[in-house]
């Protein structure tokens, strides 16, 4: 028996790689650049690693014949539909750093915690209604936002031509 892993597992396996280098540019800033994530930077990172689990995972289980081809469109979708939600998220999250919705009381407003012994000076909060870092006016979330919806929208139109190509 040939198992010959079609379009759309590629991609699931693509777009699930694209996910993967979306979490590690994300911990590259963390670790590296020093950039420690607020709460919302956790939220997008979630789906991208769903996604990059079920892309990769499931587009190698199609090219060893653990799942059957027909299921790879339907693979694919998941992890496009998992790198949009996370681009969603990265809108949210843009708009919260630009004052054009409120966010997370838990993240926004005030850098400090007030507990059940009055106000804790000693927590430290990531706010995430403040860009730690912004590039031509854009800041991390802005360009998860761009990437990840750019990536999604890209993805399920190749993968509704190949569909349409069988």
């Amino acid at each position: 028996m040939s198992v010959a892993t079609p379009a759309s597992g590629r991609l699931a396996m693509a777009f699930g790689a694209f996910a993967l280098a979306m979490i590690g540019g994300a911990l590259a800033f963390q670790y590296i650049g020093g950039y420690p994530p607020c709460e919302m930077c956790h939220w997008q990172r979630w789906p991208h690693i769903a996604a990059a689990i079920i892309g990769l995972g499931g587009g190698l289980a199609l090219q060893m014949g653990l799942i059957r081809r027909r299921y790879a469109a339907a693979i694919a979708l998941v992890v496009l539909a998992l790198i949009a939600v996370s681009g969603l998220i990265g809108v949210y999250h843009a708009g919260v750093e630009w004052k054009w919705w409120a966010g997370p009381t838990a993240c926004t407003g005030s850098a400090f915690r007030i507990g059940a012994g009055g106000l804790d000076l000693s927590t430290k909060v990531v706010m995430c209604d403040r860009a730690a870092w912004r590039l031509f006016g854009i800041s991390m979330a802005g360009y998860n936002a761009l990437l990840s919806i750019g990536a999604a929208i890209f993805g399920s139109i190749i993968v509704s031509n190949t569909r349409k190509l069988r």
